[in-house]
């Protein structure tokens, strides 16, 4: 059984797309520690970069070319000014030099050298080959983007054939929410205590502290951006942003200059039901139209579906609880990367594998089974919380216009949130033992669903809204 870090599923990183985007950056930057491991880094003559399946039919929208050119060039997801990521793209574009994890320049031409590849490959719809000319012969290596910025070597996949076993060393290894469910009885804890537990194996708690803080804080500010930046998205469709016209009606004049006094002013505003609704979808349509603009989030547990979490969280912090601090963060952080770890071991959380039920879907859980804990919720209605939201999101399609993480993905985020909220209150007052559909029958039924759809509803943008609707509508 694989063990999953909440680090694992909750990762900083540059939009729009984790399986698009970040795991071919993090495959790029795996494949040049490979070279060095080999001594091979300094003798590579040349580079082509061949994207298949997915990640070719809606590479460019999701800027598949710049995540592969970015991580050639050696630059981190995390730390990257976002405001250079243009400026280095076009040096590439123009001289066709690339600085090879900015040590080394070599000729790279990516109109000739990143290659896009209809075809799919057998393991997995995301595949990417890197090839490195050395002495004059030809050294390929294959990476798959699995998901929420995961990604795996063709030879993990066949680590059974080969006898390879690997695993888990968390001392409360969970493989669904039975188990957690048993170690939660077992140890008298709720599941972040559980979650907590098995992170401590693995770091100190001064670490887990910070890293979790560096995660909040990364979305505080992902919000706080977006719901303060106006004009139009790139990408050609010209989409509004409207979390910034949305903020400056809700908006109650209190005075603020920092995302945390920003936080702090939203507390002093009129809480009404319409208020409420607008408030979450204006935190979740912040996020996403960040991540839509190349910007910094948090993959939780996808770029495209980074809204969810974030604007269910800020929606305790400025609505429910304004005694709420850190250790009421930790907590919801703690719960949602475990519920995450689940729906990935059980099911998946590519959507070019399940579509958008794998990367909504899941959010919602996360958000909803987060929630739930943090308002009185037992660890089994939690559990509860989770299944209720991905039960409504079952079947929902990856359908993006144009190939952009823009529509109707950033709405779907607003949904998600409303969804996860409504889930954990029904949640809050469900006797456990009346339960007709436990969390690990959905994640199974999710996972039957997604391989029952359509290939074409499945991140291609060949069916539903990405046909239906013509780039001339827009």
């Amino acid at each position: 059984m694989e063990c999953i870090s909440v680090f694992d599923m909750l990762k900083i990183g540059v939009g729009p797309s984790s399986s698009h985007t970040l795991g071919p950056w993090r495959a790029a930057e795996r494949w040049i520690a490979e070279l060095k491991s080999k001594n091979r880094f300094e003798k590579v003559e040349s580079i082509t970069v061949d994207l298949y399946g997915s990640l070719s039919l809606t590479g460019k929208g999701h800027a598949t070319d710049y995540a592969v050119m970015l991580g050639l060039s050696g630059a981190d997801p995390e730390y990257i000014p976002v405001d250079t990521i243009d400026v280095i793209i076009a040096s590439i574009n123009n001289t066709h030099k690339l600085r090879f994890n900015n040590e080394r320049t070599i000729d790279f031409d990516p109109k000739k050298d990143i290659v896009f590849n209809r075809k799919f490959l057998p393991y997995h719809a995301n595949g990417m080959r890197f090839t490195a000319v050395i002495n004059g012969r030809k050294s390929h290596a294959y990476y798959y983007s699995i998901g929420g910025g995961f990604v795996v070597q063709e030879e993990r996949q066949n680590s059974k054939a080969n006898k390879i076993i690997f695993y888990c060393t968390f001392p409360y290894p969970v493989e669904n929410g039975v188990k957690l469910l048993d170690f939660c009885q077992q140890l008298n804890l709720p599941i972040s205590g559980v979650v907590l537990e098995n992170e401590k194996s693995i770091r100190d708690e001064e670490t887990i502290d910070f890293e979790l803080k560096r995660i909040w804080n990364t979305m505080l500010e992902c919000m706080y951006v977006g719901c303060h930046t106006a004009g139009n998205l790139p990408g050609g469709l010209n989409v509004r942003r409207r979390a910034y016209d949305m903020h400056k009606n809700l908006n109650n004049g209190v005075p603020y200059d920092s995302p945390e006094t920003w936080l702090q002013s939203i507390r002093q505003t009129e809480v009404k039901f319409r208020q409420i609704l607008k408030w979450v979808s204006c935190f979740a349509l912040a996020v996403n139209e960040v991540n839509a603009a190349l910007g910094r989030v948090v993959t939780a547990p996808t770029n495209g579906s980074a809204g969810v979490i974030p604007a269910v969280l800020m929606y305790y912090l400025v609505i429910e609880n304004h005694d709420a601090d850190f250790e009421h963060i930790k907590k919801f952080l703690l719960v949602s990367g475990e519920i995450g770890s689940i729906f990935k071991k059980g099911a998946t959380i590519s959507a070019a594998m399940g579509g958008c039920q794998a990367e909504i879907g899941v959010s919602s859980a996360m958000a909803a089974g987060a929630l739930c804990e943090l308002m009185g919720g037992t660890p089994d209605q939690v559990l509860i919380a989770s299944e209720i939201a991905m039960e409504h999101h079952l079947g929902l399609t990856c359908d993006p216009i144009g190939g952009l993480v823009q529509i109707p993905c950033i709405e779907r985020n607003s949904m998600g949130a409303i969804k996860a909220i409504n889930a954990a209150e029904l949640a809050l007052d469900t006797d456990p033992k009346n339960v007709k559909v436990p969390l690990d029958k959905v994640v199974q039924t999710m996972w039957e669903t997604a391989k029952d759809m359509n290939s074409k509803y499945k991140e291609t943008s060949e069916g539903g809204l990405a046909v239906s609707v013509n780039l001339t509508d827009c």
